[in-house]
């Protein structure tokens, strides 16, 4: 397994870029906009193709580089389900599973820091966020935080794993790199309580200064996401037209989810399904026959499907529209 952990000294931001093997799929969690150009450098010396990206929470102290790792390699982006940020073309719930090739991460809803953050369980080690710190805990006194949430989603649920699992979080400000579950129960002061009451008390009463960005970031990490003008300049249509097109003449309609969203989320009748992560292999298998027909996508919100028709460019299938809004849309209007 590839396992590489950045370091950004601005905001004291930990990135991980994972992959089963050189040359494969690799996912990075936490991303910093500034550290792109990093990012991309190590995975092409690696020869890694990035097929997803996480945010376990929105963060409050610097840019994620979400959308602009979606727009140079046509990334899945992904959070989970409670996150309003609208650049999220993949959302995941408590317990759901998420797989690139040859890795498997479990999505562990564990809200107090914000009422978003999602922690990620890789077999044995686990990405906090800011939930669970290196001898500390994420603050709670913003963004819908709750210091008796944040009880709960330490006590039970990161602190049931194995005592041995590793504990890989968004921040430290010490230069600690890596931590257990068994040390952080023994050695993290906050830990050592008795009670949601006890924690909570101490947690509301930390009385610190916000982040010197939260007041950019905040705002900025919500609003990363395709706009309906964006989208419609890659060939976007809305239910309406989309209809139109099913109902009068041939396509090929084509869902871009994985089976996890199809199964929570229902489908178009008539449709094929090849989730964005297969679809190069499925337009150069299918190159010849695609080029006769007209093709239509679809996805969860839109950005997936955008980012479809920009790939079929690049085969020179021109014939193609997207679903603007995706299945959230759809089901919306009819």
């Amino acid at each position: 397994m590839i396992f590489r952990q950045l370091f950004d000294s601005t905001s004291s931001t930990y990135t991980y870029l994972i992959s089963s093997r050189y040359g494969g799929e690799a996912l990075i969690i936490d991303p910093v906009l500034e550290n792109v150009n990093k990012y991309l450098n190590l995975m092409k010396e690696l020869n890694l193709k990035l097929v997803k990206v996480i945010d376990t929470h929105i963060h409050a102290d610097h840019i994620s580089g979400i959308a602009e790792l979606r727009d140079r390699t046509k990334c899945v982006t992904l959070m989970g389900e409670h996150a309003p940020a609208d650049v999220v073309s993949m959302h995941v719930k408590d317990n759901e599973k998420v797989k690139i090739e040859g890795i498997e991460l479990t999505a562990l809803y564990t809200p107090g820091h914000t009422d978003d953050s999602y922690s990620f369980l890789m077999q044995d080690r686990v990405f906090t966020g800011d939930t669970l710190l290196i001898r500390g805990t994420g603050r709670t006194d913003f963004q819908n935080g709750s210091s008796y949430d944040q009880y709960h989603s330490l006590f039970d649920r990161l602190l049931k794993l194995p005592e041995e699992t590793f504990i890989h979080p968004a921040h430290d400000y010490k230069g600690d790199l890596v931590s257990t579950i068994g040390e952080e129960k023994k050695f993290n002061p906050r830990l050592q309580v008795k009670s949601a009451e006890e924690y909570t008390q101490i947690m509301d009463n930390l009385m610190l200064d916000n982040p010197k960005m939260m007041d950019v970031a905040v705002p900025t990490n919500k609003k990363l996401g395709m706009s309906v003008d964006q989208q419609k300049k890659f060939n976007g249509l809305n239910v309406i037209e989309v209809k139109k097109i099913i109902d009068n003449q041939d396509c090929y309609l084509i869902d871009l989810r994985e089976e996890n969203e199809i199964e929570r989320q229902g489908s178009i009748n008539g449709s094929i399904k090849v989730s964005f992560n297969e679809l190069p292999d499925y337009l150069h298998k299918k190159r010849k026959n695609l080029s006769k027909t007209k093709l239509v996508f679809y996805c969860a919100v839109g950005e997936r499907s955008a980012l479809a028709v920009q790939l079929c460019q690049s085969y020179n299938l021109t014939n193609i529209n997207h679903l603007i809004g995706g299945i959230k849309k759809w089901q919306k209007s009819i």
